[in-house]
Formats: C-alpha cells, sequence, structure tokens
C-alpha cells in the first residue's frame, strides 16, 4: 500500500516564510495545527531547548561536533506528528543549529523538487499520450550538453522520467538528475519554486562541470510512443536570467582542487551554485507526504500515481528496487541513502526493516544531509528529521579528502537514533 494510502491529513496552510525568515537555534516553529493565515513562527515553546537538551545524552564524539558549531556547521530540524481521534497529523517544529541565512551546498538534495517538478510538468503539458513512463531522447544543442537515446538500467532499455527519478532518488545518480533539469528547463525549476513558496531556492546547474552561463542552457527533449511516432518535441531552452545565490558571493575553504587537478590557493567560490536552505527541503518533504496538510498554492501539482512513485523511490532500499543494477550489495548497500540510524551500520546492513524512512540525502565538498521521514507503524512513531554538518578538516575543496565516514556519517546515525529513542517515551496524539 502506498503511502498516500496511509496518512491523513489536516487542513493548514504552509508557513509560507523563506529561508531567511527560519528560527534560529533551538526554538521552535510552530505548531501546524493553527488556524490559516496565523504565523506561530515566533511564539515561544514550553520547550525551546529540546534538541540541545536530547543531544547532550550523546556520545563524546558527537558532543564535540556540536561544541564546535563554527567547524562543523551543524543545523538540525525535528519535527514531530501527533495525530488526533481522526487520524490526523499535527505537526510541531524544533529547529538547532547554525544561522539558517548561512550556505551549505545542498548536493543531492536538489534532486527532491527536481523529480516532483518533472511529474509536474507533464501533468501540466496536458498532452494525450504524455506520461512519465512515455519514452524520450534528448539531443544536443549547445557546448556542455550530450545527448541521450538510451538507458541500460531501464527494463526495455529506453530512458523516461519515471526511471530517471527512480535512478536520482534510490541511487541519488547524478546523471539522471542532469536529464531531469534538462527537461524542465532552469527557468521553470525556479518559477515554479518561488510560485509555491521557496523565493530563496536557486538550483540553477546540473552536476557535470558545466560554467554558470552553460547551465542556463537546455537540451531539447523528444518524447516517442510504442511506434516511434513522436507524441511531445520540446525545443532546447535557455533561462535569459542569469541567477546566483541569493546570500550573494559565498566562497568556502582555504584553496580548492580545479578540474585539471592544479591545486588553487584560494577559497572556492560556491556564488553561481545551488541553493536550497535546510528549512525548504524539510517542508518539501512534509507537503509531498502530507499534501492535504499544504495548500494547494503551496504543494507540488501532482496526481496519486505521482505520489505513489515518489514514496516507493524515497522509501525503498536499492535491493528492493526493481532495478537489478541496484542490487549488488557491496555497491549499493542497504544503508546506501540511509544516513540517519544507519549511515554507520556494520556492513551497510539494515536489519529492523520495520523502520522505513522517506528521505533524500546530500553528499559533496565535506557536506554531508539528510532530509527525512521515519516511521515505524508498529510502534506507532512517525517524525520528520533534517540535518546538514560539514566535515573538511583539511579546509581544501574538491580534494576528495573529506572525514564522512570518520564523522560525518557517524554524526548524522546517532542523532537519528537519539530522536528515534526520544519519540519511543513521548506519547503521541
Amino acid at each position: 500500500m502506498c503511502l498516500l494510502c496511509m496518512l491523513c491529513a489536516c487542513s493548514m496552510q504552509r508557513d509560507a516564510r523563506d529561508c531567511f525568515g527560519a528560527v534560529p537555534n533551538n526554538e521552535i516553529a510552530g505548531s501546524s495545527t493553527e488556524a490559516a493565515g496565523h504565523d506561530t513562527a515566533r511564539e515561544p515553546s514550553p520547550s525551546n531547548n529540546l534538541i540541545a537538551d536530547l543531544l547532550s545524552r550523546g556520545s563524546d564524539r558527537l558532543k564535540n561536533i556540536i561544541g564546535n558549531p563554527g567547524k562543523y556547521e551543524t543545523r538540525i530540524l525535528y519535527t514531530q506528528v501527533d495525530r488526533d481521534r481522526q487520524g490526523r497529523p499535527q505537526f510541531r517544529h524544533f529547529g538547532y543549529g547554525a544561522d539558517p541565512k548561512s550556505y551549505f551546498n545542498p548536493a543531492s538534495l536538489v534532486k527532491l523538487p527536481v523529480a516532483c517538478l518533472a511529474l509536474q510538468k507533464i501533468n501540466e503539458l496536458h498532452i494525450p499520450g504524455l506520461t512519465c513512463d512515455t519514452r524520450l531522447a534528448i539531443g544536443r544543442q549547445h557546448r556542455c550538453q550530450t545527448a541521450v537515446t538510451g538507458d541500460s538500467t531501464a527494463p526495455d532499455g529506453h530512458p523516461t522520467v519515471a526511471q530517471y527519478i527512480r535512478k536520482a532518488l534510490l541511487v541519488s545518480d547524478n546523471d539522471a538528475y542532469n536529464r531531469l533539469y534538462e527537461f524542465l528547463g532552469q527557468e521553470y525549476i525556479n518559477a515554479s519554486l518561488w510560485r509555491i513558496g521557496y523565493p530563496s531556492a536557486r538550483i540553477i546547474r546540473r552536476f557535470n562541470g558545466c560554467d554558470a552561463d552553460d547551465n542556463r542552457y537546455t537540451n531539447p527533449v523528444t518524447f516517442y510512443d510504442d511506434d516511434n511516432n513522436v507524441v511531445y518535441a520540446q525545443p532546447a531552452q535557455v533561462n535569459n536570467a542569469l541567477l546566483s545565490n541569493p546570500p550573494g558571493t559565498v566562497t568556502k575553504g582555504k584553496a580548492y582542487i580545479d578540474p585539471q587537478g592544479r591545486y588553487v590557493r584560494r577559497p572556492y567560490d560556491y556564488t553561481f551554485h545551488n541553493y536550497l536552505c535546510l528549512q525548504d527541503i524539510h517542508t518539501m518533504l512534509q507537503s509531498i507526504l502530507f499534501p492535504e496538510s499544504f495548500s494547494e498554492q503551496a504543494r507540488f501539482h501532482l496526481t496519486q500515481q505521482d505520489y505513489a512513485l515518489l514514496y516507493r523511490c524515497l522509501s525503498s532500499l536499492p535491493g528492493e528496487s526493481d532495478v537489478p543494477a541496484y542490487h549488488n550489495p557491496k555497491l549499493y548497500p542497504d544503508n546506501y541513502k540511509k544516513y540517519f540510524l544507519f549511515g554507520d551500520a556494520r556492513d551497510g546492513i539494515i536489519a529492523d526493516r520495520s523502520i522505513r524512512i522517506f528521505n533524500v540525502v546530500g553528499q559533496s565538498d565535506g557536506y554531508l544531509s539528510d532530509c527525512a521521514y521515519i516511521r515505524n507503524a508498529s510502534a506507532q512513531i512517525e517524525f520528520f528529521l533534517s540535518a546538514v554538518i560539514y566535515v573538511n578538516d583539511d579546509e581544501i575543496i574538491k580534494d576528495n579528502t573529506y572525514e564522512y565516514q570518520t564523522a560525518g556519517l557517524p554524526f548524522l546515525a546517532e542523532l537519528g537514533r537519539i530522536l528515534y529513542a526520544y519519540e519511543q517515551t513521548r506519547g503521541h496524539g
């Protein structure tokens, strides 16, 4: 049964403030059960040090990370989910950590909104015969573009939007994200996100080394039916506006390795990289899993079939998927993209399958992030948890020397276990 069939939702309006209005350290973001239009963002919390109190129970390693916010740039968002007698969810939000205005590299977190927008665009086109399962071909019309006509992971060898979504969300495939980006076009991606309440979001680059100008240009895309007739031909697109990060000029590190392998003794420039603050991706995931808790204007325009596809991709382990290429546990262990609770699991094995995690992760340039809905239906536990940590001891960007295994993944795994243990003790409903 898809998650949509299991989740009942209450009526609520999305808190439409952008990242720069997000709550500071340890403050509650307010209850989701307030009347529409009532801003609870600044209301006091009865326990506004909750996350800090929970973190104080952690290991010395975790406490060392929390005690060095300038180095690790940790930020955490936690949303409790309680249900009334009718099963309708009520949310309560808590935050902890770094300045919400500060930049972090969202990396693959952007794959979630791009996947949703790809489904939304197909729905908005209203073209007979065009679905997420319609086979497609991508052309080449500008520098830094590549064409594609096949997909070795697809059952019939043909690329489709649905298959790209599976690859992007199941194993965080970068090329799949690039192809969805090219179908959507830079202008559509950002205008759509701004329209549903994420005005600070900037998804403005592929993951293939193209520069800021090249990323404004996207490939022609053609869809075909089973008889090789053209269903829809989308010409190449260009965004005439050169978009950059809302924080302005953003640099990190003391040096970086350039594409030619040369050491460059100056900070790395992220000004024209993707920007998606933790509050936005946290809220997006809530809107996808509990769409009826958000106004129509504050959610993606998706069908029940779209939601079912997303729920499968967000929650499945690689070995549970219908993609044989992902069944190799050495390449794709159970915890391949399940950082909370299981990121440090021995041999990558997740033994307890009663816990299901619907999530998207990011890993790039020392930034490690996870945005998740964690659910154990038999134990009546469900909550949202998002976090980011920066692990780059040598402060050199692009050298592939980061402390993911020794610091980042153990931190996120322990954080997940701490919050899960707390959920086991608190009353729900």
